[in-house]
């Protein structure tokens, strides 16, 4: 079951979600970063608390760390969105890392990222500034080629310092990302000669695992994009 925390961060105290699979590990472990949808607060997001139980379920330790909390909770989520810093982004990632690597339950040499949607970019964000993931999984995460402040890069314009496999999960009716953003992402891929894996599914769009959002959940695809996500963990990480 996940459980709600709260971590220091650059003076702050920041919800963060954990889960602990069963047993003393060391077990492999997953930033998770969070999804859009989960701008007030990651507890009463129900994707977010069934996200980190289905992996820890399969072995998996996690983080979520709350990526929100530099901004009035009252903001519009796109308007918070608008205010994101790529090196604040990483900062919270960094300690929900640190975090996890100082538990004793955790395998530190086998710690991957993933995330959802707002979380995907971010997933690819920190494989191409942090150079201590093993793994990550992109779903769906659209703006890769967009940086998020001033002067800085576009999660694009990093692929060449990522030296770790990737998988992406994308819905081909999405437009953000759309089919021709994730060819985009994938030719980066390939052209720097990464380990990268991707799943494309017809009939779903944008956050087809999400069953808050009736209108966009695609059951099939859902449960097999989850079961390919884990078997890519357990051969990768």
């Amino acid at each position: 079951m996940a459980d709600q925390i709260y971590i220091e961060i650059e003076g702050n105290q920041v919800e963060m979600l954990v889960s602990k699979p069963d047993g003393d590990g060391p077990h492999p472990a997953l930033v998770v970063a969070q999804h859009l949808p989960a701008d007030q607060g990651l507890l009463p997001d129900p994707f977010c608390t069934d996200l980190m139980d289905r992996y820890a379920k399969n072995g998996y330790a996690c983080a979520m760390p709350y990526l929100f909390q530099r901004q009035p909770l009252e903001r519009e989520r796109m308007e918070k969105r608008k205010y994101m810093h790529d090196d604040e982004v990483m900062t919270d990632m960094t300690a929900a890392y640190d975090w996890l690597a100082s538990q004793d339950y955790v395998d530190n040499d086998r710690i991957g990222v993933i995330g959802h949607c707002f979380g995907g970019r971010i997933t690819i964000l920190a494989l191409t500034r942090d150079p201590n993931y093993k793994v990550g999984i992109d779903f769906w995460g659209g703006g890769v080629n967009a940086p998020w402040g001033e002067g800085m890069p576009a999660p694009l314009d990093g692929v060449a310092n990522i030296s770790v496999p990737v998988a992406g999960f994308f819905g081909n009716e999405d437009q953000n990302p759309s089919p021709a953003d994730v060819d985009e992402l994938e030719e980066a891929l390939k052209a720097n000669g990464k380990d990268y894996e991707f799943t494309r599914y017809d009939g779903a769009g944008h956050a087809f695992q999400d069953f808050n959002r009736e209108e966009r959940y695609r059951k099939d695809q859902s449960e097999d994009c989850w079961a390919k996500a884990v078997d890519f963990l357990n051969r990768k990480l």
